[in-house]
Order: C-alpha cells, then structure tokens, then sequence
C-alpha cells in the first residue's frame, strides 16, 4: 500500500489531520509494519508540501492514539498493536482471555506466600484482619513481552497448598475449579489510569511515570463469597480494553 499524499487545501479538514488520516491509513492498511521507521519529518514535509508544524501535530496526534512511538535522535517507527482485553470478560482471566487469541501468556513468579490478611486485603475478602491468605505476585508476558504486573489474594482455608503451585503457563482460575471446586461467578472490577513508579516500571520495561492502567478486583463464588482479590497494573502502551453495552444488557466483547 502506497502513502497517499493528497491534501485538499480546500477543505475545512485541518491539513495535519489530512496528513494525520493519510499515515494511519498507511499504517493500518499494513503499508508500515509494526517496528517499521516513518520517513523523517523534512522527507514528510516535502512529500505532504505542508510545514514542519503541520507535521509535528500529525505526528503528536498518532504517537497519542498509540500507533507510533517517537525515540529522540532516532525516529519514529510504527508501535505494535496493542493487547485487545474484555474489560468485563467472561471470567476466564488473563491467562484464558489471551490463550483464546491464541497468545497464552507466560508469568515470572514473584511471590507466592501465606500471609496474615492486612486489614484491606481482608476488607474485600470479607475476613477478619491476620486471618490467613494466599498472596501470588506475577509479572506476566505475552510474546516474551512484560504487559501486566499482578498481585493476587485468595482465603488460604478454601485452597490450602495453593502457595506451592507453579503457574508460570497455566491458569489460576481453571485450577481453582478444577483442584478445589472453585468457580468464579461474578466479579466487580474497578478501573483507574497511574503513573508507573520505579518497582513497575523497572518489571514492565517502561520510564518511570509512564501510564498504567490500574484495574482492582474482587472476584465471587455463586453464592456471593468474595473468593479473590487482585491489583493488577497494565502498560498503558500495550493494553485496550473493550466494553460491549447493549440496552438493558452487558456483553462482553474480546
């Protein structure tokens, strides 16, 4: 697919959206391949006959909607898609969410514990504060990529020996079912955009204050027991969630 450099300089369309809509097209018609350099700004410049300034806010608009990234002193490359995640999904978790994409992920254990519950880890458990909880960090990859950084917490009496589980390629949920009987019903979820602090950005491969986006959340047994707790942190620059709404209906969409 060619670059189509054709600007109507008589349009009420802004000519750095013209050259904005005209490399998104490129890129998303697989003209530009994820990793693939954009030509310099003075080499747009003269194919687009527009400013420089006309180019730096076409530019600036891509590298928000997350299509390029801008390395200084190197160029502007193609970024690579982002992971599409149900926001409310199906219950199957990250692991079976992207399995069912046909990328299982990979997770770096971090910690696997028996803990006494701190006052908020039992608060959204619905146990009394030092009472024992299983606590699992894992960093988690897809593609040999770090894309989500997760803490989770669950009643040590309803899956004893739990702590002691690999799940570096398998998933906590199906062996929740499959091991105690436990399956999720419902959950409640929570979404929040942070900046990375030096622990996360450190694991997950991006700068210091670079967005996150922060999901909490207390997963449920069909009775109503709160099961689960986790505080996950997503790279911003990797992740997409997606929400279908139907009247009167919540639908997932993967």
């Amino acid at each position: 697919m060619e670059l189509n450099t054709t600007i109507d300089r008589q349009s009420y369309i802004p000519l750095y959206v013209q050259v904005k809509d005209s490399l998104k097209e490129l890129i998303d018609g697989g003209g530009l391949a994820p990793g693939e350099q954009l030509p310099g700004e003075p080499e747009l410049c003269r194919r687009y006959d527009v400013s420089r300034t006309v180019i730096r806010q076409a530019l600036r608009d891509l590298e928000l909607e997350g299509l390029i990234v801008r390395e200084k002193g190197v160029g502007t490359f193609v970024a690579e898609p982002k992971l599409r995640e149900g926001l409310f999904q199906e219950l199957t978790g990250f692991y079976g969410d992207m399995a069912a994409k046909g990328r299982p992920p990979v997770s770096q254990m971090l910690t696997q514990e028996v803990i006494a519950a701190p006052r908020k880890i039992a608060a959204y458990l619905r146990l009394r504060p030092g009472v024992p909880v299983v606590h699992i960090d894992r960093l988690r990859f897809v593609a040999e990529e770090p894309i989500v950084l997760v803490a989770t917490y669950l009643p040590a009496a309803r899956c004893p020996g739990l702590e002691a589980v690999d799940f570096t390629r398998r998933s906590l949920y199906e062996y929740l079912e499959s091991a105690y009987g436990l399956t999720i019903a419902r959950g409640r979820r929570a979404v929040e955009a942070v900046p990375a602090g030096e622990y996360e950005a450190r694991l997950l491969g991006v700068k210091k204050g670079a967005p996150l986006i922060q999901l909490d959340s207390v997963s449920f047994l069909s009775d109503g027991t709160p099961i689960e707790y986790y505080h996950a942190l997503h790279r911003g620059d990797r992740s997409r969630f997606e929400v279908e709404l139907l009247r009167g209906i919540l639908a997932v969409h993967e």
